[in-house]
């Protein structure tokens, strides 16, 4: 009963953070039709979100098992939940980006928190790769509800005083409720504790790990991964907008395919991982998607402007696309998984920052990279864009796969 009331925590922390993460693709659109913000300057809010993630795991991961995971996520849930207040009195361009960096500094302290905490509340490899594969399919589900909660609003406000920021009391409210689940929930840390903990050292040792070959292809793989997924998930709704000739509501509300479909391949994939070789699994999560990315993206030429008015006139690109997430899911976790669950307890902290650190950074590449090729050339060359670090990716895994299997952990 315990464990399960840990895991409800875990997994509303995840369902808040993943609606206000993958916000920043709807208020980039908005932005730019509200504050008359161009392409290239609204692909920004992604660094502010990501560059702090980063920025706050390279100084704060090595600290938290000392501080406690869970004050770490009580502490996430003030900060983020305070800033969405400011942006609901506050809306602005400046406003979203100071919301951003605080998101960015909550989700740190969050995702190396619950990562971490997975590793003591899991009895084996495969229980840690399972539950780290709902995890994230909740994450994607809190993903999914942000698209229908800001699309609400954003039709709303067109025939009533409601306005697209009104989504931020919302968002409030579930911080507020994140705040409280876990406020009352224990969480044995004890097992993550380590004897003389020295703030320096541990820094250092987080530091350290990458010079082990296996972590350094990691690292390099996560980076990958999340810039794949970032440069799609971001500027989807943009592309739906400015490509398809969607309505900026329904812009918004068709990506929850995508979120749905990422969702899904997630806990799909917790499932065949622990029938198949996840190597396996991943090549052909991989293929899948560049698959679909080279058959959909042709048919999304040629739609004339003002044609698409409702749902019912939708291109069917509006709907293969998102598909997308179906392949490009279970990845992340199983990656994640692979390389914590090799690692002792109490070096999995040091492993979850950088984890988020080079994910954070893959995410701001990704949006900024597609934010230039789509302000500069058109949506489809963008897309067409994510083809290349998939081919890459899916080499690495190889080499990758190769080395963890002749890896065992020596403490220096």
């Amino acid at each position: 009963m315990a464990k399960l009331k840990i895991k409800l925590a875990l997994f509303i922390n995840f369902f808040v953070m993943g609606i206000l993460l993958n916000s920043v693709g709807i208020v980039i659109l908005q932005v730019i039709e509200h504050y008359n913000v161009t392409k290239s300057s609204a692909s920004i809010l992604e660094a502010f979100k990501d560059l702090t993630i980063a920025a706050s795991s390279f100084l704060l991961a090595s600290y938290i098992p000392k501080f406690s995971y869970k004050k770490s996520m009580l502490a996430a849930m003030i900060v983020v939940g305070t800033a969405c207040i400011g942006m609901r009195f506050w809306g602005s361009f400046l406003m979203a980006k100071i919301l951003f960096a605080c998101t960015g500094f909550s989700f740190a302290l969050i995702k190396v928190s619950v990562y971490s905490t997975v590793g003591l509340i899991t009895a084996d490899s495969n229980d840690h790769a399972s539950l780290m594969s709902l995890l994230e399919g909740i994450f994607m589900l809190g993903v999914l509800s942000g698209y229908w909660i800001f699309g609400f609003f954003i039709q709303a406000s067109s025939n009533s005083s409601l306005t697209w920021l009104d989504t931020y009391w919302v968002l409030a409210a579930l911080c507020l409720i994140a705040f409280l689940i876990l406020l009352t929930t224990e969480l044995d840390e004890s097992g993550a504790k380590t004897e003389n903990f020295n703030m320096v050292h541990e820094f250092y040792e987080m530091i350290a790990m990458i010079r082990l070959p296996l972590v350094l292809i990691f690292v390099v793989s996560a980076f990958f991964y999340v810039l794949i997924e970032q440069s799609i998930q971001t500027w989807l709704p943009t592309f739906n907008r400015s490509v398809l000739q969607i309505p900026s509501s329904i812009s918004v509300q068709i990506v929850s395919i995508l979120a749905a479909a990422i969702a899904f391949g997630r806990i799909a994939g917790g499932y065949f991982i622990k029938k198949f070789n996840w190597i396996a699994v991943l090549t052909f999560s991989l293929a899948g998607a560049m698959l679909l990315v080279i058959l959909v993206i042709p048919i999304t030429r040629g739609i004339v402007v003002g044609s698409v008015k409702g749902w019912y006139d939708l291109p069917l690109a509006a709907y293969l696309l998102p598909l997308v997430g179906i392949f490009l899911g279970p990845i992340y976790p199983a990656l994640n998984s692979s390389i914590l669950s090799v690692l002792p307890k109490n070096r999995q902290s040091a492993m979850s920052g950088l984890i988020v650190i080079f994910s954070a950074l893959g995410g701001t590449t990704g949006s900024l990279i597609t934010g230039y090729i789509f302000g500069h050339f058109e949506g489809q060359t963008a897309f067409y864009f994510s083809l290349l670090p998939m081919t890459l990716l899916l080499i690495i895994l190889f080499i990758y796969n190769r080395i963890r299997n002749r890896f065992h952990f020596k403490e220096a």
